[in-house]
């Protein structure tokens, strides 16, 4: 087990964003949310807005980001949130967010993700949930670095936040099969790859950027019942029923699940302390690879924060995007 003094705050697995953000204001601050046209993205989004932040909504279905942009403002009476598309599975998509941004930027979070119920590829053949939940995250931060360094510069540090899972317990990064052109295909296992690598991008991301004033931290939500859900197949929801059932998870609400991103993104504790996975809000301790989920569920893997596997993966995105 973990025996480093680990980083914690004053919130709980039952806080809200609202509750982390309680008295903050964030006017000046200019932030990215990817996947925020429903579930833990739109709350993140209209969290961060009600705090006086300005909020770029990055979604696939324009017409569902203006309906949240819409409700966040009329809830808020913050700032109409900017809705620009952004599909993380298309490279050219990622590019022309990236050329299009101007300015500063301060928090970047990395909440779109995707489940799918069997195997899907883009069109350059890589598998799906890894191609979007992890190289599309990493294409954008890596295309938006300049101005996140700009955004540490102007406001003494720059954050970003990638939403990852327990999910990630069950599998590390298989460089060998990254897409799944050799071994049989399990989309849980799929999924959880790229959450592992989610994380990892976080410790990697830190290692290179601190320097500019920039940290990547990776949290875990916790169950939350969003349309992330709305692929699985059978086994993938008995899976699910399976793990609440065991007390692995008890749901929360969105407002409930977007604290930690938001303790990330916000808490002074993880100012310029970076590489870290939270949950609950605050740092989770660290376990052994096989370690079983049912006794440690709010732990994290050795192997989502490897620094040599951190700095691996980075190097095989970079090549596998023509970075």
């Amino acid at each position: 087990m973990d025996s480093r003094r680990l980083i914690s705050t004053p919130f709980t697995s039952s806080s809200t964003a609202d509750d982390v953000l309680a008295g903050l204001d964030l006017t000046g601050v200019r932030a990215i949310v990817t996947g925020a046209s429903s579930g833990l993205g739109a709350e993140t989004a209209r969290a961060l807005t009600a705090a006086g932040a300005e909020v770029t909504l990055a979604v696939r279905n324009t017409a569902a980001g203006d309906a949240v942009a819409e409700t966040i403002a009329g809830a808020t009476g913050g700032a109409l949130p900017r809705v620009v598309r952004l599909d993380l599975a298309d490279r050219g998509s990622v590019a022309r967010f990236v050329d299009a941004w101007s300015g500063p930027l301060h928090l970047l979070i990395n909440n779109a993700g995707v489940v799918t119920s069997g195997l899907e590829r883009t069109h350059e053949g890589w598998e799906l949930q890894f191609a979007t939940n992890h190289l599309g995250h990493f294409a954008l931060a890596t295309g938006l670095h300049h101005a996140l360094a700009q955004g540490a510069a102007d406001r003494d540090g720059a954050r970003i936040v990638s939403v990852s899972s327990t999910a990630h317990m069950r599998s590390g990064v298989d460089f060998d099969d990254l897409h799944f052109e050799r071994r049989a295909y399990h989309p849980q296992i799929a999924y959880a790859q790229s959450k592992t690598a989610n994380s990892l991008f976080a410790v990697e991301a830190t290692r290179l950027w601190a320097s500019d004033g920039i940290v990547a931290n990776a949290v875990n939500p916790g169950g939350v019942a969003t349309g992330l859900q709305r692929n699985f197949t059978p086994e993938q929801q008995a899976s699910l029923d399976a793990a609440e059932a065991a007390g692995v998870f008890t749901y929360k609400t969105v407002e409930q699940g977007s604290a930690t991103t938001v303790v990330a993104a916000v808490a002074p504790e993880f100012a310029r302390s970076g590489g870290h996975y939270l949950d609950d809000g605050r740092e989770a301790c660290t376990v052994p690879d096989d370690a079983d989920l049912a006794r440690h569920p709010h732990g994290v893997k050795e192997w989502a924060l490897d620094p040599a596997t951190a700095e691996r993966l980075w190097t095989v995105s970079a090549d596998l995007l023509g970075r």
